[in-house]
């Protein structure tokens, strides 16, 4: 037989869910709604000299707005993860891994890609040191590597230093450990590292 005392405690511990749940709803509900809307933003770039206003997702990355939303897919997609340099751009002079940057960040940036460095029938020389030294074989990883190389020739010229100079007091050079150096956070999977470091001697003016 139920008592009355253990009714009583059924009727409390109810009354006491019940009275969460409906507490809790409309927090639930408002947060559903929410994560229904999409966040976007307006974002303005300058892309290989052009202006270019898009409304995105705050979630997405530079590298995902130039290859989805400006369709300049010579920016590959390599890791996403920052550790490969396939997705490098050159942004207000400096290179980046574009997939670890929302586009959002960039707000008035200037952006480079290589579609910006040359085209087909104007290369930019280090792309036609590429050519001359075979600097790629699959092709994959190679705009990320040219845009890079472009970018580390200039930061030697710069005085911009590195841990592998001998004197800090002085100007780095453009040596093959030099640029190797800072190169290294562009991975060539088919191992053309030789080739590449070639054209950027040749580039650079110096020996390989």
């Amino acid at each position: 037989m139920i008592t009355e005392m253990e009714m009583s405690r059924r009727g409390v511990l109810a009354g006491s869910a019940a009275a969460a749940a409906l507490a809790a709803a409309p927090h639930v509900e408002a947060q559903s709604a929410k994560a229904a809307v999409p966040t976007t933003m307006p974002v303005s770039l300058t892309v290989n000299g052009k202006r270019r206003d898009l409304n995105l997702d705050t979630r997405t990355t530079l590298l995902d707005a130039l290859r989805e939303h400006l369709k300049l897919t010579g920016t590959k997609k390599g890791c996403d993860h920052g550790q490969c340099g396939a997705c490098t751009v050159i942004v207000n002079g400096e290179r980046i891994n574009s997939c670890l940057s929302l586009a959002v960040q960039h707000q008035g940036d200037e952006v480079k890609t290589i579609e910006g460095l040359g085209t087909p029938d104007k290369l930019h020389p280090m792309q036609a040191a590429f050519v001359r030294h075979d600097g790629y074989q699959c092709g994959y990883c190679t705009p990320g590597q040219i845009c890079s190389a472009v970018a580390v020739l200039d930061e030697i010229k710069r005085g911009v230093p590195s841990h592998v100079q001998a004197d800090l007091s002085e100007r780095p050079q453009p040596t093959n450990i030099e640029m190797r150096e800072r190169m290294s956070g562009n991975i060539c999977r088919c191992g053309a590292y030789s080739n590449i470091a070639e054209a950027m001697a040749e580039v650079a003016g110096a020996k390989a």
